[in-house]
């Protein structure tokens, strides 16, 4: 199996050592995604609405870059730092999933990187 790394500059740099997605055969497994705008570096955590809106746009960066969309997407993993954000993260989540939304867990973690409030991880397929 072929396994190619996937980046852009559309979305922010990694922060360790992982790649920012991988594509194996026609499987891509997109790292965890945090509010980050990858043009100015700020990190959005002031308000769960527009954090929300910025990983799903960095998420979709990083599809793009591997040519898919939030359509290919089979399975996201949301970590929440906190479970009562839920119905707002949830409202922004299915905005990007008009048809047949994938199949995902959410969870409430204690500590996110850089003391964000949610992180997101998606695997797509073409």
């Amino acid at each position: 199996m072929i396994k190619k790394v996937i980046t852009t500059e559309k979305a922010p740099n990694a922060i360790g050592p992982y790649s920012q997605a991988i594509l194996a055969g026609n499987t891509l497994y997109c790292s965890g995604q945090i509010a980050i705008e990858p043009d100015t570096g700020r990190l959005i955590t002031h308000n769960i609405t527009e954090e929300t809106h910025q990983v799903m746009k960095n998420i979709s960066n990083v599809l793009k870059a591997a040519n898919m969309d939030f359509s290919n997407v089979v399975k996201s993993s949301i970590f929440i730092r906190n479970m009562n954000q839920y119905t707002d993260i949830n409202q922004v989540y299915a905005s990007y999933f008009n048809n047949n939304p994938p199949a995902r867990e959410a969870v409430e973690v204690s500590v996110l990187p850089m003391d964000t409030n949610i992180e997101i991880s998606v695997i797509a397929v073409k």
